[in-house]
Protein backbone atom coordinates (compact mmCIF):
# COMPACT_ATOMS: atom_id res chain seq x y z
CA UNK A 1 0.00 0.00 0.00
CA UNK A 2 1.44 3.38 -0.96
CA UNK A 3 2.47 5.44 2.09
CA UNK A 4 2.56 9.51 1.47
CA UNK A 5 5.17 11.59 3.49
CA UNK A 6 5.52 15.34 4.17
CA UNK A 7 8.47 16.70 3.38
CA UNK A 8 8.98 20.07 4.85
CA UNK A 9 12.13 23.15 5.14
CA UNK A 10 12.78 22.28 1.56
CA UNK A 11 14.75 25.27 -0.25
CA UNK A 12 13.16 27.19 -2.76
CA UNK A 13 15.06 25.78 -5.26
CA UNK A 14 14.95 22.03 -4.90
CA UNK A 15 12.22 20.46 -7.78
CA UNK A 16 10.31 17.63 -7.80
CA UNK A 17 13.55 15.77 -9.88
CA UNK A 18 15.47 16.19 -7.09
CA UNK A 19 13.18 14.54 -4.71
CA UNK A 20 12.27 11.30 -6.88
CA UNK A 21 16.22 10.56 -7.24
CA UNK A 22 16.68 11.37 -3.30
CA UNK A 23 14.03 9.30 -2.22
CA UNK A 24 14.48 6.49 -4.84
CA UNK A 25 17.23 5.13 -3.40
CA UNK A 26 15.01 4.00 -0.35
CA UNK A 27 12.50 2.38 -2.78
CA UNK A 28 9.62 2.69 -5.36
CA UNK A 29 8.61 6.76 -5.56
CA UNK A 30 4.83 6.63 -7.17
CA UNK A 31 4.48 10.68 -6.85
CA UNK A 32 6.23 13.60 -5.88
CA UNK A 33 4.47 17.24 -5.40
CA UNK A 34 5.92 20.40 -4.52
CA UNK A 35 3.72 22.51 -3.28
CA UNK A 36 3.91 26.10 -5.12
CA UNK A 37 2.51 29.44 -4.37
CA UNK A 38 -0.59 30.16 -6.49
CA UNK A 39 -0.03 33.73 -7.49
CA UNK A 40 4.08 33.94 -7.50
CA UNK A 41 4.45 29.86 -8.91
CA UNK A 42 7.09 30.24 -6.14
CA UNK A 43 7.91 26.93 -4.08
CA UNK A 44 6.56 27.03 -0.60
CA UNK A 45 9.39 25.28 1.31
CA UNK A 46 7.35 21.79 1.41
CA UNK A 47 6.30 18.76 -0.34
CA UNK A 48 4.98 15.32 -0.17
CA UNK A 49 6.43 12.18 -1.68
CA UNK A 50 4.63 9.04 -2.42
CA UNK A 51 6.29 5.96 -1.47
CA UNK A 52 4.45 2.25 -3.37
CA UNK A 53 5.49 0.51 0.37
CA UNK A 54 5.25 1.29 3.94
CA UNK A 55 8.47 -0.48 3.87
CA UNK A 56 10.34 2.23 1.67
CA UNK A 57 8.68 4.86 3.25
CA UNK A 58 9.98 4.19 6.93
CA UNK A 59 13.10 3.30 5.13
CA UNK A 60 13.02 7.38 3.43
CA UNK A 61 11.88 8.55 6.70
CA UNK A 62 14.94 6.94 8.99
CA UNK A 63 17.45 8.34 6.06
CA UNK A 64 16.67 11.81 5.25
CA UNK A 65 14.91 13.09 8.43
CA UNK A 66 17.49 15.55 9.70
CA UNK A 67 19.63 14.69 6.23
CA UNK A 68 21.37 18.21 4.97
CA UNK A 69 19.63 19.29 1.37
CA UNK A 70 21.10 22.51 0.09
CA UNK A 71 21.70 23.84 3.26
CA UNK A 72 18.58 22.81 4.72
CA UNK A 73 17.90 20.58 7.65
CA UNK A 74 14.66 18.18 5.89
CA UNK A 75 11.95 17.25 7.83
CA UNK A 76 10.11 14.27 7.24
CA UNK A 77 7.24 12.38 8.25
CA UNK A 78 4.44 10.35 7.67
CA UNK A 79 1.40 12.90 6.12
CA UNK A 80 -2.07 13.27 8.09
CA UNK A 81 -4.84 11.40 6.92
CA UNK A 82 -6.80 14.36 7.44
CA UNK A 83 -4.21 16.45 4.57
CA UNK A 84 -4.52 13.98 1.81
CA UNK A 85 -8.65 14.76 1.53
CA UNK A 86 -9.13 18.27 1.11
CA UNK A 87 -12.92 17.48 0.94
CA UNK A 88 -13.15 16.61 4.98
CA UNK A 89 -11.89 19.95 5.73
CA UNK A 90 -14.00 21.98 8.03
CA UNK A 91 -15.13 25.13 6.60
CA UNK A 92 -15.66 28.18 8.92
CA UNK A 93 -18.42 30.86 8.72
CA UNK A 94 -16.73 33.65 9.34
CA UNK A 95 -17.89 37.42 8.65
CA UNK A 96 -20.85 39.44 9.96
CA UNK A 97 -24.27 37.71 10.21
CA UNK A 98 -27.09 39.92 10.81
CA UNK A 99 -29.02 42.05 8.83
CA UNK A 100 -28.25 44.19 6.42
CA UNK A 101 -27.99 48.09 5.99
CA UNK A 102 -29.65 49.87 8.49
CA UNK A 103 -29.88 54.01 8.76
CA UNK A 104 -28.56 55.55 11.90
CA UNK A 105 -29.92 58.31 13.67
Amino acid sequence: MAKKLYVGNLSYSSDEAELQNLFSQYGEVTSVNIITDKMTGRARGFGFVEMATEEGAQAAIQATNGMELRGRQLRVNEALEQNRERGNRSRGHGGFGGGGYRDRY
